[in-house]
């Protein structure tokens, strides 16, 4: 492996571990009064059993995940901009704004906005803990930038640069304006079976199942918490 896929691989696996730090990093619960939270409890007692049946957290884990999240999200949602904002921290060499703009809208499940806990644990658990092919379902939705159900080429290239901007200096060297564009008419080349001019889900998972450094990045967080 490449020294500069090395480096890329160590950012994913850093991010991936904030994101966790950020959910479960603080825990110290909020001075609130009795019936406050008690009805805070009873909210989250209810949230944390119905995702127990939706995702593959424990019990426990779930509740790690909800103190961390309200702690940091007092009211329960999170939009667009703060989301940017605890990004921009993940990756201060480069810009990350656009690929965290993305990432956002494939967390915003009904696309209201808003990140509920709900949301984010559905997607933390198919990325952290789901089967190769749940993983690669998210990780289509997160590329189908307009949600209409197929890949196109311009969609891929918004990705790719992205992802190049944000990281930014951390690559070196610097690469070409022409790289991200390159690296997108490969993998669309390769990707998009019959010719149509877009990716479907299908072509997408069984492409992607048959590259094996793909199939081992989708572990690379499975025991993140």
């Amino acid at each position: 492996m490449s020294s500069r896929r090395k480096k890329c691989k160590r950012q994913i696996l850093k991010f991936g571990q904030n994101v966790v730090k950020f959910i479960t990093g603080t825990l110290a619960a909020d001075s609130a009064d009795e019936e406050q939270e008690q009805a805070a409890q009873r909210h989250r007692s209810e949230t944390i059993d119905q995702l127990l049946a939706e995702t593959h957290f424990t019990k426990k884990e779930l509740q790690i995940l909800y103190r961390g999240f309200k702690n940091e999200c007092p009211t329960g949602l999170v939009n667009e901009e703060t989301f940017k904002n605890i990004y921009a921290n993940f990756f201060p060499h480069g810009d990350s704004s656009n690929y965290a703009r993305f990432l956002f809208k494939a967390f915003d499940r009904h696309q209201t906005g808003s990140v509920t806990f709900e949301d984010f644990s559905l997607g933390l658990s198919a990325l952290l803990r789901g089967p190769v092919e749940e993983k690669l379902t998210w990780v289509f939705n997160l590329y189908d930038i307009n949600k209409d159900g197929n890949i196109t080429k311009e969609e891929m290239l918004d990705i790719m640069k992205a992802i190049y901007d944000m990281m930014g200096n951390s690559i070196q060297p610097r690469m070409s304006e022409d790289v991200p564009r390159q690296h997108t008419d490969l993998f669309f080349q390769k990707m998009d079976k019959n010719q149509d001019g877009v990716i479907t889900i299908d072509e997408f998972i069984e492409c992607c199942q048959k590259e094996e450094n793909i199939v081992k990045s989708m572990y690379i967080f499975e025991n993140a918490i």
